[in-house]
């Protein structure tokens, strides 16, 4: 049995149309508050296009696995003429789906323009109230936008601080430890010393009994040696 592509193709598609639907929103949150030539709305325009590009490719991909489908046979992989055409239907509420999002993108917002006909009782405010409006909205969203980004300092600086106190503790540790081992050195290097010098005592004594026992050795062999001619000087008499 054939591998059928469709599940996999489809869950891609689901993610990027939840991801479409979220950019969606923000961007028509920050249209509402932003000049038409602001950064901010120029940049949520071009990610929205781009993920809509990629939905775009994502819906294609999966009518290529329905139409693969249809033309290997549904039942190659299981499947029956009810499944394919739900397959179809789906396709096609997504296609729409996404041309709603393009219409949504591409049509510019309406601009309000103050209008007042003889028997409306419509108050109509000056375009300098309007502008300060959006002006205050900009300025209340750029302020929410500063707040965020001192939020996120804060945390990196506490993150940072605790850094630096779990350094400077393990750096007290290794100070304590070093301490420890020089005074282990000092106890070694006084036991050193006073080894070298009992060591030192007991070569001299050794050398004075080396001595001593060179000139008892000495005195033995003449004593041997008066002795011998003795008994030599007898055996000539005697003879």
């Amino acid at each position: 049995m054939s591998v059928d592509p469709y599940h996999a193709v489809q869950q891609e598609l689901e993610t990027s149309i939840q991801n479409a639907g979220q950019l969606l929103s923000s961007y028509q949150r920050i249209q509402n508050i932003a000049r038409d030539d602001s950064e901010e709305l120029s940049y949520a325009r071009n990610e929205l296009k781009a993920t809509l590009t990629t939905l775009e490719a994502d819906l294609e991909d999966l009518e290529e696995s329905v139409k693969m489908v249809e033309a290997t046979g549904a039942r190659m992989f299981g499947l029956d003429d009810a499944e394919v055409m739900k397959r179809r239907k789906y396709i096609g509420h997504v296609r729409r789906e996404l041309e709603n999002m393009r219409g949504q993108v591409s049509v510019a917002a309406p601009k309000r323009l103050p209008q007042q006909s003889s028997g409306s009782a419509t108050p109509v405010y000056p375009p300098s109230s309007r502008g300060t409006s959006r002006d205050d909205d900009q300025s209340a969203w750029a302020r929410e936008e500063q707040q965020l980004m001192v939020r996120q300092q804060d945390e990196t600086m506490t993150s940072i601080s605790g850094t630096l106190n779990t350094l400077n503790q393990q750096a007290s540790l290794m100070g304590q430890e070093i301490g420890e081992h020089n005074e282990l050195l000092d106890d070694l290097e006084r036991g050193v010393d006073s080894t070298e010098t009992k060591l030192g005592g007991a070569m001299q004594r050794m050398r004075k009994i080396l001595r001593d026992s060179e000139e008892r050795g000495s005195g033995c062999c003449i004593i041997f040696l008066i002795i011998v001619l003795m008994i030599l000087l007898l055996a000539v008499i005697l003879v």
